[in-house]
Protein backbone atom coordinates (compact mmCIF):
# COMPACT_ATOMS: atom_id res chain seq x y z
CA UNK A 1 0.00 0.00 0.00
CA UNK A 2 1.28 3.52 -0.27
CA UNK A 3 -0.28 6.02 2.27
CA UNK A 4 -0.73 9.66 2.34
CA UNK A 5 -1.23 12.44 4.75
CA UNK A 6 -3.17 15.55 3.69
CA UNK A 7 -5.01 18.54 5.36
CA UNK A 8 -8.53 19.86 4.00
CA UNK A 9 -9.71 22.84 5.80
CA UNK A 10 -7.93 21.87 9.28
CA UNK A 11 -8.08 18.59 9.17
CA UNK A 12 -5.72 15.88 9.02
CA UNK A 13 -6.67 13.18 6.33
CA UNK A 14 -5.21 9.72 5.20
CA UNK A 15 -5.46 8.13 2.22
CA UNK A 16 -4.20 5.20 0.05
CA UNK A 17 -3.03 6.08 -3.30
CA UNK A 18 -2.81 4.65 -6.22
CA UNK A 19 -1.40 6.38 -9.05
CA UNK A 20 -3.16 9.84 -9.60
CA UNK A 21 -6.20 8.31 -7.56
CA UNK A 22 -6.34 9.18 -3.64
CA UNK A 23 -8.81 6.97 -1.61
CA UNK A 24 -9.37 8.91 1.69
CA UNK A 25 -9.41 6.69 4.26
CA UNK A 26 -12.81 6.49 5.86
CA UNK A 27 -12.84 4.22 8.72
CA UNK A 28 -14.01 4.05 12.43
CA UNK A 29 -11.03 2.30 14.02
CA UNK A 30 -8.47 4.91 12.48
CA UNK A 31 -8.37 8.62 13.59
CA UNK A 32 -4.60 9.14 14.01
CA UNK A 33 -1.52 8.13 12.24
CA UNK A 34 -0.97 5.70 15.66
CA UNK A 35 -3.75 3.99 14.09
CA UNK A 36 -3.31 4.11 10.72
CA UNK A 37 0.32 2.65 11.17
CA UNK A 38 -1.35 -0.40 13.79
CA UNK A 39 -3.18 -1.32 10.75
CA UNK A 40 -0.47 -1.75 8.19
CA UNK A 41 1.25 -3.54 10.62
CA UNK A 42 -1.78 -6.02 10.97
CA UNK A 43 -1.58 -6.14 6.95
CA UNK A 44 -5.41 -4.50 7.43
CA UNK A 45 -6.23 -2.83 4.56
CA UNK A 46 -8.59 -0.03 5.91
CA UNK A 47 -11.96 0.88 4.33
CA UNK A 48 -11.85 4.03 2.35
CA UNK A 49 -14.44 6.56 0.92
CA UNK A 50 -14.29 9.83 -0.51
CA UNK A 51 -12.18 10.07 -4.16
CA UNK A 52 -9.51 12.21 -4.56
CA UNK A 53 -6.96 13.62 -6.91
CA UNK A 54 -3.44 13.43 -5.68
CA UNK A 55 -2.07 16.39 -7.50
CA UNK A 56 -4.64 18.56 -5.98
CA UNK A 57 -4.12 17.28 -2.45
CA UNK A 58 -2.44 19.85 0.08
CA UNK A 59 0.10 16.75 1.54
CA UNK A 60 1.79 17.09 4.83
CA UNK A 61 4.52 14.53 5.76
CA UNK A 62 3.19 11.00 5.68
CA UNK A 63 3.82 11.10 9.68
CA UNK A 64 2.96 14.54 10.57
CA UNK A 65 4.78 15.22 13.73
CA UNK A 66 7.31 12.25 14.31
CA UNK A 67 7.86 11.70 17.74
CA UNK A 68 11.38 11.17 17.05
CA UNK A 69 13.23 11.86 13.42
CA UNK A 70 16.87 10.14 14.06
CA UNK A 71 19.42 10.95 11.18
CA UNK A 72 22.43 9.15 9.98
CA UNK A 73 25.41 10.89 9.18
CA UNK A 74 28.15 9.30 6.61
CA UNK A 75 26.07 5.90 5.37
CA UNK A 76 27.55 5.82 1.78
CA UNK A 77 31.85 5.34 1.82
CA UNK A 78 31.95 7.88 -1.63
CA UNK A 79 29.92 10.65 0.49
CA UNK A 80 32.00 9.81 3.52
CA UNK A 81 35.01 10.31 1.87
CA UNK A 82 33.68 13.60 -0.46
CA UNK A 83 33.24 14.89 3.11
CA UNK A 84 36.80 14.55 4.20
CA UNK A 85 35.94 11.64 7.09
CA UNK A 86 36.79 8.01 7.47
CA UNK A 87 34.64 5.01 6.46
CA UNK A 88 33.11 5.09 10.49
CA UNK A 89 32.49 1.81 11.98
CA UNK A 90 30.08 3.18 13.87
CA UNK A 91 27.26 5.57 12.51
CA UNK A 92 26.88 8.92 13.14
CA UNK A 93 23.43 10.10 14.43
CA UNK A 94 21.76 13.03 15.07
CA UNK A 95 18.22 14.72 15.25
CA UNK A 96 15.63 16.57 13.70
CA UNK A 97 12.50 18.03 15.48
CA UNK A 98 9.30 17.90 13.63
CA UNK A 99 9.62 22.09 12.42
CA UNK A 100 11.45 21.27 10.20
CA UNK A 101 9.81 19.04 8.10
CA UNK A 102 7.77 20.10 5.33
CA UNK A 103 5.52 17.73 2.71
CA UNK A 104 5.81 16.90 -0.83
CA UNK A 105 5.26 20.26 -2.96
CA UNK A 106 5.24 22.68 -0.34
CA UNK A 107 8.54 24.86 -0.33
CA UNK A 108 11.90 24.16 1.33
CA UNK A 109 12.88 27.16 3.30
CA UNK A 110 16.14 29.00 2.89
CA UNK A 111 16.68 31.55 6.08
CA UNK A 112 18.19 34.85 5.17
CA UNK A 113 20.80 34.05 7.21
CA UNK A 114 22.80 31.58 5.17
CA UNK A 115 23.30 31.19 1.66
CA UNK A 116 25.21 27.55 1.94
CA UNK A 117 21.73 25.98 1.55
CA UNK A 118 22.45 21.91 0.33
CA UNK A 119 20.20 18.94 -0.78
CA UNK A 120 20.64 15.77 0.29
CA UNK A 121 19.05 12.69 -1.23
CA UNK A 122 17.75 9.71 1.46
CA UNK A 123 15.61 7.03 2.18
CA UNK A 124 13.58 7.47 5.16
CA UNK A 125 12.10 4.48 7.35
CA UNK A 126 8.46 4.76 9.60
CA UNK A 127 8.75 2.47 12.72
CA UNK A 128 5.06 0.58 13.35
CA UNK A 129 5.87 -0.59 16.17
CA UNK A 130 7.42 -0.23 19.73
CA UNK A 131 11.23 -2.31 19.84
CA UNK A 132 13.86 -2.04 22.51
CA UNK A 133 17.50 -4.14 21.86
CA UNK A 134 16.08 -5.89 18.30
CA UNK A 135 18.66 -7.99 16.58
CA UNK A 136 19.56 -7.19 13.25
CA UNK A 137 17.73 -10.70 12.06
CA UNK A 138 14.14 -9.30 13.66
CA UNK A 139 14.69 -5.20 13.10
CA UNK A 140 12.57 -5.33 9.55
CA UNK A 141 9.73 -7.04 11.86
CA UNK A 142 8.84 -3.42 12.95
CA UNK A 143 9.24 -1.18 9.83
CA UNK A 144 5.75 0.53 8.50
CA UNK A 145 7.23 1.58 5.92
CA UNK A 146 9.39 3.81 3.54
CA UNK A 147 9.74 7.48 2.05
CA UNK A 148 11.73 9.82 -0.05
CA UNK A 149 13.16 12.65 2.25
CA UNK A 150 15.22 15.83 1.50
CA UNK A 151 17.89 16.33 4.71
CA UNK A 152 18.25 19.73 3.70
CA UNK A 153 20.84 21.26 5.45
CA UNK A 154 23.02 24.92 6.32
CA UNK A 155 26.09 23.99 6.04
CA UNK A 156 27.78 27.18 7.59
CA UNK A 157 25.74 26.50 10.89
CA UNK A 158 26.24 22.93 10.34
CA UNK A 159 29.78 23.55 10.35
CA UNK A 160 29.90 25.73 13.63
CA UNK A 161 30.80 23.39 16.05
CA UNK A 162 31.73 19.41 16.45
CA UNK A 163 27.73 19.17 16.37
CA UNK A 164 25.26 19.07 12.90
CA UNK A 165 22.15 19.69 14.94
CA UNK A 166 21.70 23.50 14.16
CA UNK A 167 22.07 23.18 10.48
CA UNK A 168 19.80 20.86 10.12
CA UNK A 169 16.72 21.84 12.15
CA UNK A 170 16.17 25.40 10.64
CA UNK A 171 12.44 25.60 9.76
CA UNK A 172 10.76 23.45 7.07
CA UNK A 173 14.16 22.83 5.48
CA UNK A 174 13.24 18.70 5.81
CA UNK A 175 11.50 17.91 2.17
CA UNK A 176 9.62 14.23 3.48
CA UNK A 177 6.89 12.31 1.48
CA UNK A 178 5.38 12.05 -0.56
CA UNK A 179 4.02 8.55 -0.01
CA UNK A 180 4.74 5.99 2.90
CA UNK A 181 5.11 2.69 0.99
CA UNK A 182 4.95 -0.54 2.94
CA UNK A 183 7.67 -3.04 2.73
CA UNK A 184 5.51 -5.35 1.38
CA UNK A 185 5.96 -3.53 -2.15
CA UNK A 186 9.57 -2.90 -2.35
CA UNK A 187 12.71 -5.55 -1.78
CA UNK A 188 13.90 -6.59 1.68
CA UNK A 189 15.02 -3.45 3.50
CA UNK A 190 14.89 -1.19 0.13
CA UNK A 191 17.83 -2.61 -0.67
CA UNK A 192 18.80 -1.54 -4.20
CA UNK A 193 16.96 0.81 -4.85
CA UNK A 194 18.19 3.77 -6.58
CA UNK A 195 19.09 6.67 -5.09
CA UNK A 196 18.94 10.51 -7.34
CA UNK A 197 18.50 14.39 -6.78
CA UNK A 198 17.64 16.43 -9.65
CA UNK A 199 18.18 20.29 -9.29
CA UNK A 200 16.08 22.04 -11.63
CA UNK A 201 16.20 18.68 -13.61
CA UNK A 202 19.75 18.26 -13.46
CA UNK A 203 20.97 14.79 -11.79
CA UNK A 204 23.44 16.02 -9.02
CA UNK A 205 23.15 12.59 -7.23
CA UNK A 206 23.05 9.01 -8.33
CA UNK A 207 23.17 6.14 -5.73
CA UNK A 208 22.09 3.45 -4.69
CA UNK A 209 20.67 1.95 -1.42
CA UNK A 210 22.75 -1.36 -1.37
CA UNK A 211 25.86 1.02 -0.93
CA UNK A 212 24.84 2.16 2.48
CA UNK A 213 27.66 1.01 4.99
CA UNK A 214 25.06 0.21 7.44
CA UNK A 215 21.78 -1.23 6.04
CA UNK A 216 18.28 -0.61 7.12
CA UNK A 217 18.17 -3.38 9.84
CA UNK A 218 21.46 -2.87 10.97
CA UNK A 219 20.76 0.73 11.88
CA UNK A 220 17.36 -0.73 13.41
CA UNK A 221 19.71 -2.85 15.56
CA UNK A 222 22.34 0.08 17.14
CA UNK A 223 19.08 2.18 17.41
CA UNK A 224 17.12 0.27 19.50
CA UNK A 225 19.74 -1.00 21.64
CA UNK A 226 19.91 2.47 22.94
CA UNK A 227 16.30 4.27 22.90
CA UNK A 228 12.92 2.17 22.50
CA UNK A 229 11.90 2.66 19.03
CA UNK A 230 8.19 4.18 19.13
CA UNK A 231 5.39 3.73 16.18
CA UNK A 232 5.81 6.82 13.77
CA UNK A 233 9.73 7.45 14.70
CA UNK A 234 11.14 8.21 11.61
CA UNK A 235 14.72 6.82 10.75
CA UNK A 236 16.75 8.88 7.73
CA UNK A 237 19.39 6.43 6.65
CA UNK A 238 22.02 9.13 5.12
CA UNK A 239 22.88 10.51 1.57
CA UNK A 240 25.38 9.33 -1.35
CA UNK A 241 28.02 11.28 -2.96
CA UNK A 242 27.38 14.64 -5.10
CA UNK A 243 26.13 16.48 -2.72
CA UNK A 244 26.42 20.59 -3.37
CA UNK A 245 29.29 21.80 -1.08
CA UNK A 246 31.96 19.19 -2.37
CA UNK A 247 31.42 20.27 -5.78
CA UNK A 248 33.89 22.80 -7.66
CA UNK A 249 32.53 25.17 -7.66
CA UNK A 250 29.57 24.09 -4.95
CA UNK A 251 26.40 24.46 -5.61
CA UNK A 252 23.79 25.50 -3.56
CA UNK A 253 20.04 25.70 -3.18
CA UNK A 254 18.32 29.27 -4.21
CA UNK A 255 15.45 30.35 -4.51
CA UNK A 256 13.29 29.78 -7.41
CA UNK A 257 15.09 25.84 -7.86
CA UNK A 258 13.13 23.00 -8.01
CA UNK A 259 14.62 19.94 -5.95
CA UNK A 260 13.47 16.31 -6.69
CA UNK A 261 14.18 13.49 -4.56
CA UNK A 262 13.32 10.12 -6.26
CA UNK A 263 13.88 6.52 -4.84
CA UNK A 264 12.95 3.78 -6.96
CA UNK A 265 10.04 2.07 -6.82
CA UNK A 266 8.92 4.40 -3.80
CA UNK A 267 8.18 7.54 -5.75
CA UNK A 268 9.29 11.44 -6.06
CA UNK A 269 9.40 14.12 -3.71
CA UNK A 270 9.09 17.64 -5.35
CA UNK A 271 10.07 20.67 -3.18
CA UNK A 272 10.38 24.66 -4.73
CA UNK A 273 13.13 26.53 -2.94
CA UNK A 274 12.04 29.68 -1.35
CA UNK A 275 13.68 32.37 0.65
CA UNK A 276 11.93 32.25 4.49
CA UNK A 277 10.83 35.72 5.47
CA UNK A 278 12.66 35.58 8.83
Amino acid sequence: MRCVCFLQGKEIKFGLRQGDQVDEINDPSIASIDDLLRALMEGRRPATGAVHVFGELDLLPPVPRPGKILCIGLNYVDHAKESGHAVPDYPAVFMRGPSSLTGHNHPLLRPVCSDRFDYEAELAIVIGRSVHAISEQDALDCVAGYACFNDGSLRDYQMKSGQWTMGKNFDQTGGFGPDLVTPDELPAGAAGLRVVTRLNGEILQDGNTSNMIFSVAKIIEILSEVMTLEPGDVIITGTPAGVGFARNPPIFMQAGDVCEIEIEQIGTLRNPIVDAAF
